[in-house]
């Protein structure tokens, strides 16, 4: 779990109970120590420049390179995407996604929501999702498997191998499904 900045407790929440070992993630040598990595919601922007003053970004673009198994919610999404619209100057990703991704792409926090969205992937029931100042994907490359659109057929979440993400916040509704797939592919599932 990358605790540099964003809702770490929730995710951490999800893992445990769904028997993960969770380890918070701030130095090179934590992650060395993990099997898979989860890029929390929060500010992209400011998870960015944490990650470059921890010395965090390469190791984590190494380890995507590497193949290790890496979710992304929201901010998440945005700093696995390859490339993004409407970042602020100067602001990069870790990459491995081969996705464009654009920022706050819904509005502000009032402009929130909440969705049931089909999953096939996962199965019924449906995912009930939260989005918050959230992302969109708006381009996608041929590896990239679509999970999740909306019924306008936006992208909210995509997978590409060991990677996996999401524009809205399973975290935070009780849906576990997403993390139960993300512990999949740490299993090598």
């Amino acid at each position: 779990m990358l605790a540099l900045q964003g809702d770490v407790r929730e995710h951490a929440r999800v893992l445990s109970g769904l028997g993960a070992d969770v380890a918070l993630v701030r130095r090179p040598a934590e992650l060395a120590a993990v099997d898979g990595l989860v890029i929390p919601g929060g500010e992209s922007s400011v998870i960015d420049k944490l990650a470059r003053t921890f010395g965090m970004q390469h190791p984590i673009r190494e380890a995507i390179a590497d193949g290790m198994p890496v979710y992304g919610t929201c901010a998440g999404l945005i700093l696995l995407a390859d490339r993004i619209t409407d970042g602020i100057s100067g602001q990069e990703t870790f990459g491995g996604l081969d996705v464009r991704v654009r920022r706050n792409a819904f509005g502000s926090q009032v402009d929130s929501f909440e969705v049931d969205l089909a999953v096939p992937a996962l199965g019924e029931p449906d995912v009930h999702a939260v989005f918050i100042r959230a992302p969109l994907v708006e381009e996608v490359g041929p590896a990239v498997d679509v999970l999740a659109q909306l019924d306008d057929e936006r992208i909210v979440a995509v997978r590409q191998g060991n990677l996996l993400g999401t524009a809205f916040h399973p975290e935070v509704t009780g849906e576990h499904r997403f993390h139960g797939l993300f512990l999949d592919l740490v299993r090598g599932l």
